[in-house]
């Protein structure tokens, strides 16, 4: 609502009688929405782990692939030019977190849903399950990734730069992993907004990791090659010695 050009008293009431329609809306409305949806919770109750574990396993696999495309911007140096790469770095982590926290639970929820229920030897042994479990267990493969990859985080000042980022690579795996988990075990993968969401989040990883071996590749054949920079150099000019006094000159007197 813009309120400019009207007195504070005018404003004042404009928002009152925006806040009296909404609360006229929400008593006509709901008590029968909130009816409606008690009905629904009623009637899907035995569904409702099913619904849960559905949820967070796509939430699981946005955080996944939101830290792989992070993680890549970031190796890029794409992301300098915008944020710090502290803070980037963190966010990279964070998500690798978020994905693997979530996923623990969509695993969890599935010993307590009566649609396909799994014992805990079941979610812990891959391809063991009785639902399709060829993809459940690239799942279960892509979890104990993922639980690598988080870990290495916390040890990578330990094992060292160069053994931490040979770990990190299977960030790419857990995303593939996880990627074909969801396209084959996910009962969703035929709404159309979801298969968008994988063919665009693989279409950005497939090119940022291309256009990463690029730079590794350019950076080892050409290692003198430098940016071109909008800066103009500056020339320094070494100091030309004294000439030395002609013959017969007085001695120059000392400096004070």
């Amino acid at each position: 609502m813009n309120g400019r050009g009207l007195d504070p008293r005018a404003r004042r009431i404009g928002w009152m009688l925006v806040a009296v329609a909404i609360a006229a809306l929400y008593l006509a409305s709901g008590p029968a929405a909130l009816e409606r949806a008690g009905g629904w919770l009623e009637s899907e109750r035995e569904r409702l782990p099913w619904y849960a574990t559905r949820l967070l396993g796509l939430l699981s696999w946005l955080a996944i692939a939101g830290s792989v495309i992070w993680g890549l911007l970031l190796s890029t140096g794409i992301l300098d030019a915008i944020a710090h790469r502290a803070v980037s770095f963190t966010l990279h982590q964070d998500l690798s977190a978020y994905g693997l926290g979530l996923a623990l639970v969509h695993a969890a929820i599935l010993m307590i849903d009566r649609s396909v229920p799994y014992s805990p030897l079941e979610l812990l042994v891959p391809f063991a399950g009785p639902y399709r479990p060829i993809w459940v267990g690239i799942g279960q493969v892509t979890l104990y990734l993922t639980i690598v990859v988080l870990g290495s985080f916390y040890v990578r000042k330990r094992i060292g730069q160069k053994r931490w980022r040979t770990l990190h690579y299977l960030s790419f795996l857990a995303f593939v992993g996880a990627t074909v988990h969801g396209l084959m075990a996910g009962t969703d993968t035929a709404a159309p907004l979801i298969r968008w969401a994988y063919a665009i989040a693989g279409a950005i990883v497939a090119f940022l990791f291309v256009y990463r071996i690029v730079l590794a590749v350019a950076a080892r054949a050409f290692p003198q090659a430098t940016l071109p920079t909008t800066r103009t150099p500056r020339t320094v000019v070494p100091a030309q010695p004294a000439a030395p006094p002609p013959a017969g000159a007085p001695p120059a007197p000392p400096a004070s």
